[in-house]
């Protein structure tokens, strides 16, 4: 009798633990890594960090390098807000939290930023990457090379929704970082990430994150994630007077424990930060080209190979420069147009003190010049939205397109005058075959140093303006005392388009990017004209001067090299 109730003891002792056991394991998959990490927005600086480094799942927190991409591909005129973008199988059949997508539908870029943002939708997350590369792999790709221009050490990323996937892994830090990025690179964008609700198109949707948004002061954003294998993750920022924080916490067991990590990490920041402290925004990330052009074939400049169907593209696949050509001639000029040069032992007083005049004018800094050479060789060496968008923050109204500055065309120039005959002379910045002499050797100098200087502004020239391809150069043969002035007149008819090859945070950065690109695919960019223009966001470094065709290709050949690169113009 004993050994029988003995027997149903045991028996129902490992039915209850059996019970137990599969009550509790679906939970038991919820635990996750622990990590965290508070820094002081304003100046980048770490206050917490726990774990900080270590590679985790971040979930839907990857939704915010999805969106940034999408604002910074409408900066750049990749896309607007109005492009519609047709949503893939693939995009649909993304499981929960999803808007319902359905394969073939069609959707405006908006729509699917505020799902992504807002209600956090996989679907509409991996329909961005997408209809911006072409593909989740080549969206990711570029990804992860925008994270690692921002610093993001430890990031890789394989889809657009942060679902798991091998290999895709970030850290409580750069995620800080991403979120740092977000509010100060596109701070017409951020407000974006504070609304509770907001029209997705097909859906009014509501914010993941609203009752951290509700019960923590000064809260605004930013992004919250969860998976089985991520856990409960969440950046948050908030601002409190002039301080700003932000803290991200990996591995929550739940959204309440989590929302409670969070605040108390966001209390120790407000406690720990200076009330005061000089607002150093983050250097937005350098230009990356998209991912997804690294799958096209590629012919090589010189060989007769065919692709199928006549696609391609000829592009030089060694950027190094190895021989720099003599430039030709212009078509139809005569030996009447050259320069007269002086012999070498001889040079006019009048000549030499025009071109110190121009040298002094134009010539940049010893320093400076000698920094873009230098990073020019290093490089050569190793190598083998402007108003905010009031639509997606609080109207229904279109936003305009970003701001980009372009040269304007120039106009031709009528006959010499009497006036202009008796004008200073000035450096012609882009002469056709140059002679040998001193004096032209010390134009070419001159010509040189003022190329990019001359773009932006040009000398005045009898009490007006000079136009860059409308100036003159003087030069003397000693046997002659009166001086000649050459002119060329405008044929830059229907050249009116250009590229820009990205926007930098310093004047140095973009005429290095300028000299590098223009040694590096003088074929396509030769008789364009250098030009930076500063703009409160940064300087954009252009090519102009170019006819559509030129600029069209000159855009593929620097893409497919891994240079970001866009048309501007008519």
């Amino acid at each position: 009798m004993a050994s029988r109730l003995g027997h149903w003891a045991r028996t129902g002792l490992f039915l209850a633990f059996f019970l137990l056991a599969w009550v509790i394991a679906p939970f038991a998959v919820l635990a996750a890594p622990y990590a965290a990490f508070v820094m002081d927005a304003r100046t980048g600086e770490t206050i917490h960090a726990r774990n900080a480094d270590t590679p985790l799942h971040p979930a839907s927190l990857t939704k915010m390098m999805t969106l940034y991409i999408a604002f910074q591909a409408i900066e750049r005129g990749e896309v607007n807000l109005d492009t519609v973008f047709t949503v893939t199988q693939e995009a649909a059949g993304q499981p929960p939290s999803k808007l319902g997508l359905r394969a073939g539908q069609e959707m405006r870029l908006r729509y699917l930023i505020r799902a992504a943002a807002i209600k956090s939708a996989n679907d509409a997350a991996a329909a961005i990457g997408i209809g911006i590369s072409g593909s989740t792999e080549a969206f990711a790709r570029r990804m992860t090379q925008t994270a690692q221009a921002m610093g993001m050490r430890n990031t890789q990323f394989r889809n657009a929704n942060g679902l798991t996937a091998s290999g895709h892994l970030s850290t409580a830090e750069d995620m800080s970082i991403l979120g740092r990025h977000l509010i100060y690179d596109f701070p017409q964008y951020y407000n974006l990430f504070s609304r509770r609700t907001a029209d997705a198109g097909m859906a009014q949707v509501a914010n993941t994150n609203r009752r951290f948004l509700d019960s923590y002061e000064g809260a605004d954003g930013i992004k919250t994630g969860f998976t089985n294998a991520a856990g409960y993750n969440l950046t948050a920022s908030a601002q409190r007077g002039n301080v700003r924080i932000i803290a991200t916490v990996f591995g929550g067991t739940s959204t309440a424990n989590r929302n409670a990590k969070v605040a108390e990490l966001l209390d120790m920041g407000f406690a720990q930060a200076p009330a005061n402290a000089r607002v150093r925004s983050p250097q937005p990330p350098a230009a990356v080209a998209p991912a997804d052009i690294e799958e096209e074939p590629i012919i090589v400049a010189g060989t007769t190979d065919a692709l199928p169907q006549g696609a391609g593209k000829t592009i030089r696949v060694n950027g190094l420069v190895i021989q720099s050509a003599r430039p030709r001639s212009r078509p139809g000029e005569t030996a009447e147009s050259e320069l007269l040069v002086a012999d070498a032992g001889v040079v006019d007083d009048a000549v030499a003190a025009a071109l110190a005049s121009a040298l002094a004018a134009a010539a940049p800094e010893p320093e400076a010049v000698e920094t873009a050479v230098a990073a020019v060789v290093d490089e050569a060496e190793d190598e083998d939205v402007v108003a905010p968008d009031a639509d997606i923050a609080v109207a229904e109204v279109a936003v305009a397109e970003p701001e980009v500055e372009v040269a304007e065309a120039v106009e031709p120039v009528p006959e010499p005058t009497a006036e202009l005959a008796s004008a200073p002379a000035v450096a012609d910045i882009r002469p056709a075959a140059r002679p040998t002499g001193i004096v032209t050797v010390a134009a070419n100098i001159v010509a040189d140093v003022t190329e990019s200087a001359a773009s932006d502004s040009a000398p005045a020239i009898g009490g007006t303006q000079a136009q860059p391809e409308t100036v003159a150069m003087v030069a003397a043969a000693p046997s002659e005392p009166a001086q000649e002035v050459v002119t060329r007149i405008s044929t830059s008819g229907g050249r009116n388009f250009g590229i820009n090859v990205g926007r930098y945070g310093s004047r140095s950065e973009a005429e290095r990017v300028l000299m590098r690109v223009a040694l590096n695919e003088m074929a396509t960019l030769d008789g364009s004209l250098r030009r930076i223009v500063e703009s409160s966001r940064g300087y954009d470094a252009n090519f102009t001067g170019l006819d559509r065709d030129t600029a069209e290709l000159a855009c593929r050949r620097l893409q497919a090299r891994g240079t970001m690169c866009f048309m501007v113009g008519e």
